[in-house]
């Protein structure tokens, strides 16, 4: 920074900070299904799996901006990339030692790496969300969607990047998708480590820690408290250092939960802000239909795509590309239709894009996809923009603490939940085939009025127990047509499983809705402004002049 200016390196260099945690997110998720084989994990335990590299996210960006303050937003950078590059080093370490024979250790080294990769992506966004909401605090909705064009742009490049090694080095070790986030991490930890940063809206404006932390509140502190406590609760039980049912869990969150709360309420004497309850609620569905689906999204087209010969990372491609593209042009959107406004519009495009992804033949794949992808286009950064803007004296906190939030949800219950969705299309489907229970009527039964499949196994999850199919006892009980249609089946099933999740973004419209018709009773949607702080004006979309931290 010179002459009181931000330096576009200070911008720039936070987008690559993101893009990195898109090239993290891609290069594990993408490995679920090889790891799947590798380890021999059914659906749910791969969401798991899959959820352990999101939800350590939550808790780093939260921790990080109840002190980030205090210890610099640097401080976060340099603990981000030091997290990147040690996930770097344990994913590749984990792929030699799997093929040396021992696939515990190296299955311990995924949950532990997947832990640090996803502390580490939290630690962007601490301190990437801030630094933009303080220098551009005039337009904070618009920059932080520019801003956040760098997740799927990370999710571009790292897709194009498998698709590269899938196609052009088919022998190419899983250890290469993992090992390469270490080149962006390097780039931005070289980029960030001489950058001044600004100090944030909410200290130069002289509201007070206690006035951010009653912002949040007492049920802000009971949803991530419970969400935390059930994460680790089940990250220590998959890793093996503690032995607990989920039900156990369950009850350890909820515990940890109201012990946040009345921690909260004892020091703030607040309940939190009503607009940043709702929010929070929100938040959740919201990160399971954005960040759940795409975790998902290549594992559940895998079967289809391989019968239409084209990648299955295609879907996830081609939706970020719109993402990148439509981000840096939100301004002239959001003026348009205000962020409620624009909020609305996404719930019902994401709605009827995941609807029609879940039925689309080959043909008319793109027409779903392209609705799907315009649907989540907005939703993550404009809700970003709605909490800076509407509850500017929660600083770092409430702006960083709805995207923990999200992911915590998405990590705990998401990614689990949307493989239970998976498990049962799939039974839903058998049950449905006439020509099955023509020819295997044992394999359909009916109790107290309600068809079930026979051949399950039953397995304790998150949810409560669940039954998975029993492939081997199906196969074995059918021959010829209707064999062949239980082998469809069992790969379309995944993807018949989209229209499910189409009840989140459903009931985000009901609120949004409400949210949009409260704020049209109160004169329109307007964002507060903190008194005592200025915008340097336009130069570089608005920078911020005074103080700053090393």
């Amino acid at each position: 920074m010179s002459d009181g200016k931000p330096s576009k390196a200070l911008f720039w260099g936070c987008f690559i900070a993101l893009i990195t945690t898109g090239f993290a997110f891609v290069g594990r998720l993408e490995l679920l299904g090889v790891w799947g084989e590798e380890f021999g994990l059914d659906k749910q335990q791969l969401g798991i799996l899959a959820g352990i590299g999101i939800w350590p996210f939550a808790v780093s960006i939260i921790l990080f901006s109840l002190f980030i303050d205090k210890v610099g937003y640097k401080t976060a950078m340099i603990f981000a990339c030091g997290s990147h590059l040690i996930w770097a080093g344990m994913g590749v370490a984990a792929y030699f030692i799997s093929k040396s024979g021992d696939t515990k250790t190296a299955y311990n080294l995924l949950v532990v790496g997947s832990l640090i990769a996803a502390l580490g992506n939290g630690s962007v966004e601490a301190f990437i969300n801030p630094v933009v909401a303080t220098l551009f605090s005039k337009e904070k909705t618009k920059w932080l969607n520019i801003l956040h064009a760098a997740w799927p742009g990370g999710l571009v490049l790292m897709g194009v990047i498998v698709i590269i090694l899938d196609k052009m080095f088919e022998a190419a070790p899983w250890a290469v998708n993992v090992g390469i986030i270490a080149v962006p991490a390097l780039i931005y930890g070289i980029m960030l480590i001489g950058q001044k940063f600004p100090v944030s809206e909410r200290v130069s404006s002289g509201v007070t820690y206690k006035e951010m932390l009653a912002e949040f509140g007492a049920f802000g502190a009971l949803v991530t408290g419970t969400l935390i406590g059930l994460q680790i609760s089940i990250f220590c039980k998959e890793a093996g250092l503690i032995d607990v049912t989920y039900k156990t869990s369950w009850i350890i969150g909820i515990i940890a939960g109201v012990i946040s709360a009345v921690a909260m309420f004892a020091f703030t004497k607040s309940l939190g802000r009503g607009l940043m309850a709702i929010l929070v609620l929100i938040m959740m569905p919201l990160a399971i239909t954005e960040i759940g689906t795409d975790g998902w999204i290549t594992s559940v087209m895998a079967d289809f795509a391989a019968q239409n010969n084209f990648p299955a990372i295609a879907v996830l491609i081609y939706t970020s590309v719109i993402m990148l593209v439509l981000r840096f042009f939100a301004g002239p959107i959001v003026k348009a239709l205000t962020p409620l406004g624009l909020l609305i519009a996404s719930a019902v495009l994401a709605v009827a894009g995941l609807v029609w992804l879940s039925v689309a033949e080959a043909g008319v794949l793109i027409v779903a996809a392209t609705l799907y992808g315009l649907g989540k286009t907005f939703f993550w950064p404009t809700t970003l923009g709605v909490v800076s803007e509407q509850t500017p004296r929660g600083g770092a906190l409430t702006l960083n603490a709805i995207s923990g939030i999200g992911m915590l949800a998405c990590g705990a219950i998401g990614f689990p939940l949307l493989g239970l969705f998976q498990i049962n299309t799939h039974k839903e489907k058998l049950i449905e085939s006439e020509l099955i229970a023509a020819q295997a009527p044992a394999l359909i039964q009916t109790v107290d009025g309600v068809k079930t499949l026979a051949a399950v196994t039953e397995v304790p999850g998150l949810f409560g127990n669940y039954s998975t199919v029993d492939e081997a006892a199906v196969g074995a009980a059918l021959t010829g047509e209707a064999k062949a249609e239980a082998e469809t089946i069992a790969k379309l099933s995944p993807k018949w499983s989209l229209s499910k999740i189409a009840i989140f973004p459903g009931c985000m419209l009901i609120a949004y809705i409400g949210l949009f018709v409260y704020f049209k009773s109160k004169g329109g949607y307007k964002a507060q402004e903190l008194t005592g702080h200025t915008d340097d004006g336009e130069k570089f979309g608005g920078g911020t002049e005074g103080a700053t931290e090393l």
